[in-house]
């Protein structure tokens, strides 16, 4: 190549610079009666930027918040890269000596946290060895523990300064932040996103969600989560209205539904079980874009959501592949269909986003599984919008990309129109006398039971099978159903050999903070009773 000069390096970074100057007036951020602009956002973004230099944070450094969905935490999105930092968003459920280990993995040179997780910091402060920023926020109520020590954000934010900054970066390659996995089969993860993969699933967030700049987006989807699924740049890009939300609460929820004229939110499928199932909840004035993933959803939720008035998008991807990676597009005959038929082709998990290169549901020797909607395999991916790898692991690393491909540990089927169904986790998968079953397809069956709030199926101990499912169940507010009840209404529907032997009504089900559903717990407790049955 005679002349690069052509090339300008992608990242999102551009996308805040563009708004703030297209738009520089527009509502931004909303927070309670907090009303940040876009050139207000840009020129907090770049303060931060100063003033993390000047706190000794270098190009590369990895810079850690723990903070909810509130406006510092949009800020650090772009602040944080902007000063050529990289940065570590960490899951604000987990407990103090996790969030030290992510801290001293990934090298955090500074930790910015809500007061209102003081408590979670506050053991482990001396042991972290790094500076802490507390944001006090005034919707929590929270006060800061002295024992904690640091300085406050305003602190922060006054030894920054107003001189702009280049909203650009040398190599798109550059890690612009490290996103550490659940860990529940060990040590969590750190995978790390370049600026070019961010800003391509940015766009693919846009298209696919149909934002515009009238969209109003509500977080009920954790920033910490993949950079909020990369919604974060999404919604500044497109100049939309980040409508924050502290914590997940169906009340609030539906007031700011009706109140701030929300257009679009994300979330796991129990979230929206929430919604669907709270007291308000009501027919909406108006369409709004629900883009869900985390885990299949059922075709009984979608009925639900689509009935109060709100248009779904089912994606699918992970942790390491930026959040969204597929998308159930949705195909024009099946408007023609009846609702539960149409309700089970949303289920699948389609097919590769307008950025990706494509999934595939491959044998283990790596070729393609027939397109036949039966045969089982395991989903592969690779492109731009696949990690770089694990930060600090390249053992595991290694692992992951066996073969050139992303191995995703989910398995699916692929049909012949090419769209993809997932079937399980590979751990989830239950194998009773030989025969596969799919806890997916067992969750939905009764999941469409009336009674039915929310399920979980697990493979549990037997004797003669290896193990059979058992079903964990939280019923509706007032319902009632008997475990033989929704037996006898899962063999009407799905093979005698996939009915759960078992099935308990529970009050609650084991979730993480993005609402996904911990089986793991539930399968990890009943392998224990047994292993204590036997040692007994």
């Amino acid at each position: 190549m005679a002349d690069d000069t052509w090339f300008t390096p992608l990242t999102p970074l551009a996308f805040l610079d563009r708004s703030a100057r297209v738009f520089p007036d527009r509502t931004a951020i909303a927070y309670g009666d907090r009303r940040i602009s876009y050139a207000d956002f840009a020129a907090e973004a770049t303060r931060l930027a100063h003033a993390l230099r000047a706190s000794g944070v270098k190009p590369g450094d990895r810079v850690a918040y723990l903070l909810p969905n509130i406006p510092e935490m949009l800020v650090a999105h772009f602040g944080v890269p902007l000063a050529e930092a990289v940065l570590v968003a960490v899951n604000t459920r987990l407990a103090g000596p996790e969030v030290r280990h992510i801290c001293q993995h990934s090298g955090a040179k500074l930790l910015v946290v809500d007061a209102g997780l003081h408590p979670t910091i506050a053991p482990v402060a001396a042991e972290l060895g790094i500076a802490i920023v507390t944001v006090t926020d005034p919707a929590s109520g929270a006060a800061a523990d002295p024992a904690v020590g640091g300085m406050s954000y305003e602190e922060l934010l006054a030894r920054g300064a107003d001189t702009p900054l280049p909203w650009a970066v040398r190599d798109e390659r550059d890690t612009i932040s490290i996103n550490y996995t659940s860990g529940t089969t060990g040590q969590p993860k750190g995978v790390m996103y370049h600026h070019r993969g961010a800003y391509l699933n940015s766009l693919a967030e846009i298209v696919h969600s149909q934002h515009t700049p009238e969209s109003r987006y509500l977080w009920t989807l954790p920033m910490f989560h993949c950079n909020g699924w990369c919604t974060t740049w999404a919604v500044t890009a497109i100049g939309g209205t980040h409508v924050c939300l502290r914590s997940i609460d169906a009340n609030e929820i539906w007031r700011l539904l009706d109140e701030e004229g929300i257009t679009h939110l994300n979330g796991a499928p129990t979230v929206l079980v929430t919604i669907a199932n709270a007291q308000p909840a009501h027919q909406l004035d108006r369409e709004i874009i629900v883009t869900t993933a985390g885990a299949p959803p059922s075709p009984t939720v979608i009925g639900q959501l689509t009935e109060l008035g709100a248009r779904l998008v089912h994606v699918y991807g992970l942790t390491e592949t930026y959040g969204p990676y597929t998308v159930c597009e949705v195909q024009d005959g099946w408007l023609k269909l009846d609702p539960q038929a149409r309700n089970k082709m949303l289920a699948r998990q389609g097919v590769g986003m307008v950025v990706t290169d494509g999934v595939r549901v491959v044998a283990p020797d790596l070729t393609d599984v027939p397109r036949d909607g039966a045969t089982m395999g395991e989903v592969v991916m690779r492109g731009n919008n696949v990690m770089s790898g694990y930060f600090a692991d390249p053992a595991a690393t290694e692992r992951a990309f066996a073969g050139g491909w992303f191995h995703s540990g989910d398995l699916g089927v692929w049909h012949p129109d090419g769209y993809i169904e997932l079937r399980d986790r590979a751990k989830d998968i239950i194998v009773s006398g030989g025969e596969n079953i799919s806890t997916i397809e067992v969750e939905a069956t009764i999941d469409s039971h009336p009674a039915v709030l929310e399920v979980a199926v697990v493979g549990v101990p037997h004797e003669k099978w290896g193990e059979r499912p058992k079903a964990f169940v939280v019923l509706r507010s007032g319902a009632t159903a008997t475990a033989e009840e929704i037996a006898a209404h899962v063999r009407a529907r799905i093979a005698r050999f996939k009915v759960p032997d078992t099935i308990d009504f529970v009050a609650e089900l084991p979730k993480t903070s993005t609402g996904k559903i911990q089986k793991f717990q539930l399968r990890e407790r009943e392998w224990k009773d047994r292993e204590s049955r036997i040692q007994g």
